[in-house]
């Protein structure tokens, strides 16, 4: 910075009686018939004689000289796409200071479509903005060019904070446990229980205690079609845009075509319950009370051929989850076990739980189980270190998802609780300040779940699956509609 004191007034030479005009006048006229390099070399012999207030004074005197607005220089050359391409990587903040900045670059970014161009950058990239914009019905405004009929810009600057509005709504029904309630009466045969379930948005497909597979219309809560054939309870299921898997306590595994419900192959290999199963990419595992583990080639619903058995657990082994690198499983011998996904090879047990563990999921680096000792412990896969040991649970943890923000739990005492996961992967975070929230609605052990941005899904001993709606939530005993669209349709002129 350049120094406006005293020093100034004192060191400056006055300026040459009489001279110092005539004398410049000379200097300007041989520095005229210079080269640009002989000016600049002789500018910086000069400057260099200078002291440091000078170089300020220098200094302050260039500043503006090197500033280009090129925001309104390009579009002069004809280069408006370049313009918009910069504007384009703002944040909603900077986005709206820009847009202040001159008429101009207003022009820039309204013509540029720039607040349409944020907002799809945000539906591609987060699931919560994703599953909004399908709720909501704003995506039909999304990801289409100028020449349909597409609002003008000032329709998505308006839009923008009416979803930051929506999603700050939804993250506060999740904190508050605000929440619309569904209930599906599964009215079982003879013995009462759902086991398992997997859904989207146009259906649940269930896995119950009377040996039956029910499918339930996500919207109208009807049973579209009831699957029979196992001959014991069905304990574990996933499926695809092509199959249903599903396993059973008479020990074999099924896959039925999701579309017709008809059986496409039986696979007869544990000698006991088929506890758990996974599928993904052309790879099946699947865990059971024999205390072993198979993996599975399925070159397609009818060719699944056995790849190889895993055994050095102890006892029942009661979940498996895997990726490309791993294959984690988890038993009632208390031990987390990880193998090589590719050799099958062993490769670490991670110990720390003081009963045996009911439920797991791996994603990443991350291990989150669930253990008959009532707690929940996070774990990193590659070094086998526990990272947090989650409390609060009453009876045995069952079952657990977590996504990039929450862990959700539910447990035998019928209650599902709602952890924040980023806090509980920060040492620094206090214990209590873990558990968001506690769900009591469930009468009965709370055997499967599974949620979204939006909603958790969850079946229990007490023969119901739940519906816990964080999106459309009742006022004042009303439920709201199911798209509240009209604030966001756009009416042409």
């Amino acid at each position: 910075e350049h120094y406006n004191g005293p020093l100034m007034t004192g060191s400056r030479k006055r300026p040459s009686e009489g001279n110092y005009d005539r004398e410049k006048e000379q200097c300007m006229a041989l520095f005229d018939q210079w080269s640009e390099a002989d000016q600049v070399e002789f500018v910086e012999h000069l400057i260099s004689r200078m002291c440091h207030y000078q170089h300020g004074h220098i200094n302050s005197y260039l500043k503006p000289m090197l500033q280009r607005d090129f925001i309104t220089a390009l579009p002069a050359q004809g280069l408006d796409h370049i313009a918009e391409n910069i504007l384009s990587f703002l944040d909603a903040r900077s986005l709206c200071s820009a847009e202040l900045v001159c008429k101009e670059w207003q022009r820039v970014i309204s013509e540029g479509m720039l607040w349409k161009k944020l907002i799809e950058r945000m539906v591609r990239t987060d699931p919560l903005w994703k599953g909004l914009s399908e709720r909501h019905q704003w995506e039909k405004y999304l990801f289409k060019n100028r020449t349909t009929e597409v609002p003008p810009n000032s329709y998505y600057h308006s839009l923008y904070p009416k979803i930051i509005q929506d999603i700050e709504t939804i993250e506060a029904n999740w904190r508050c446990g605000r929440h619309n309630l569904q209930r599906i009466q599964c009215r079982s045969e003879n013995s009462k229980g759902v086991y398992c379930l997997q859904y989207d948005d146009e259906k649940i497909i269930s896995g119950l205690r009377d040996n039956s597979i029910k499918i339930w219309d996500k919207q109208s809560l009807e049973c579209l079609k009831i699957l029979t054939g196992h001959t014991g309870s069905v304990l574990c299921l996933q499926y695809d845009e092509r199959v249903i898997v599903t396993g059973s306590s008479d020990s074999t595994v099924r896959v039925w075509d999701v579309t017709s419900g008809e059986v496409l192959n039986t696979l007869i290999h544990h000698n006991e319950a088929v506890l758990h199963l996974r599928f993904c990419n052309g790879l099946m595992v699947t865990c059971s009370k024999d205390r072993s583990i198979a993996v599975w080639d399925m070159a397609s619903p009818t060719d699944i051929s056995l790849r190889r058995v895993l055994v050095g657990h102890r006892a029942a082994v009661n979940v498996v989850d895997f990726d490309d690198k791993y294959i984690v499983s988890a038993s009632g011998d208390r031990t987390i076990k990880v193998w090589s996904t590719s050799t099958c090879e062993f490769v670490r047990t991670l110990n720390g739980h003081k009963r045996g563990i009911a439920c797991l999921q791996y994603r990443d680096r991350l291990v989150v189980s669930g253990s008959s000792d009532n707690t929940i412990r996070l774990w990193d896969i590659e070094c086998g270190a526990c990272l947090r040991v989650l409390e609060g649970h009453e009876e045995l943890v069952r079952c657990i998802r977590f996504d990039n923000k929450r862990i959700v739990s539910g447990a035998y005492d019928g209650k599902i609780k709602v952890w924040d996961l980023q806090a509980a992967l920060d040492p620094r975070a206090p214990a209590s300040t873990l558990c968001l929230r506690t769900l009591v609605e469930h009468s009965g052990r709370v055997f499967r779940l599974q949620f979204d941005e939006f909603q958790i899904i969850s079946s229990s001993h007490d023969d119901t699956i739940l519906i816990w709606d964080f999106l459309n939530v009742s006022t004042n005993g009303q439920s709201e509609g199911r798209s509240p669209s009209r604030t966001y349709t756009y009416i042409s002129r």
